[in-house]
């Protein structure tokens, strides 16, 4: 099996003598020899990423334990300085919060890819865990995002670039899917997992048809009329993200997962049980920490 380093799809990197990943405080003073780079992160072949700063590190203390990292100390903060971003390193894999959103989640997607290039890390995989809404499935179940649509109902993602509108595919590969789905799941886990389509929007709120926010301007049957559609094209959970995830990962040609647990059904009503959340919480871990064991031993 050969393996590869990423490749980016931005030539001005090759005239940068040095490049400052500002929002993760990571500096690399030199690109073409990026040796202390290497030594920190070389190794690294999962990046796991997910909206808070508490829910990576406890992941990364989950997957620590998991992977029988020797080092039991409490993991640090490496991107600390930076004062926007959490990252931490147990082992092969680093836990990095995105925040909420695409927006928030562009920024250090960008630096991270352009972290493990300079690294120079073998065939990485970025994987994303998170929470959403799903629509017609039991609420705790776990959806692994096969397309993903925008707020529009498209299979992809758009953003202005130079005042232009870009438009972008948003599939996420099968083979991530198929080991996720094989490796991630047990009999007696007690819930669902599930491989569909996801929306991601860019508002919480009116962008997800909710009737719960400051602003509301449609009726509930208009909701409910909107949510049924999105279910006839095989969306079973709507977020923030994956639409943006899958154009980038799917652009740069690097694999990616997007794993979410459901913490409510729409079609139910628009509010979160906090009781279950906790609980739910911690089923996108047991996925992916499977699947990360088995991914380290190919």
């Amino acid at each position: 099996m050969s393996h590869n380093s990423i490749q980016l799809k931005n030539p001005h990197l090759e005239g940068m003598p040095s490049d400052y990943l500002y929002h993760l405080a990571i500096n690399v003073p030199d690109t073409k020899n990026t040796g202390d780079i290497q030594k920190q992160f070389g190794d690294v072949r999962v990046i796991c990423t997910g909206g808070t700063a508490i829910r990576m590190l406890e992941l990364a203390k989950y997957l620590g334990k998991l992977l029988g990292v020797e080092d039991t100390s409490e993991p640090v903060d490496l991107c600390a300085k930076g004062h926007r971003y959490a990252l931490y390193k147990v082992g092969p894999v680093i836990c990095v919060s995105h925040g909420v959103g695409s927006s928030t989640f562009s920024v250090v997607l960008h630096e991270l890819l352009k972290l493990v290039h300079y690294a120079k890390c073998q065939d990485p995989i970025f994987l994303r865990i998170g929470t959403c809404g799903g629509i017609g499935v039991t609420p705790g179940t776990v959806v692994v995002t096969k397309d993903a649509f925008n707020g529009l109902l498209r299979n992809e993602h758009e953003i202005a670039i130079l005042g232009e509108r870009v438009v972008r595919p948003a599939q996420f590969p099968e083979s991530v899917i198929k080991d996720i789905l094989a490796y991630g799941v047990r009999p007696d886990d007690g819930f669902q997992i599930i491989s569909a389509n996801t929306m991601g929007t860019d508002c919480f709120y009116e962008g997800q048809g909710r009737t719960d926010g400051a602003i509301c301007e449609y009726t509930a049957e208009d909701k409910m009329k909107f949510l049924h559609k999105c279910h006839d094209l095989g969306i079973r959970n709507i977020e923030m993200e994956a639409s943006f995830f899958a154009s980038i990962t799917q652009k740069i040609g690097v694999k990616a997962g997007d794993i979410c647990v459901t913490l409510l059904n729409r079609l139910d009503g628009d509010q979160v049980n906090a009781e279950k959340k906790e609980e739910f919480e911690h089923r996108p871990f047991l996925v992916v920490g499977r699947y990360i064991q088995q991914l380290l031993k190919k």
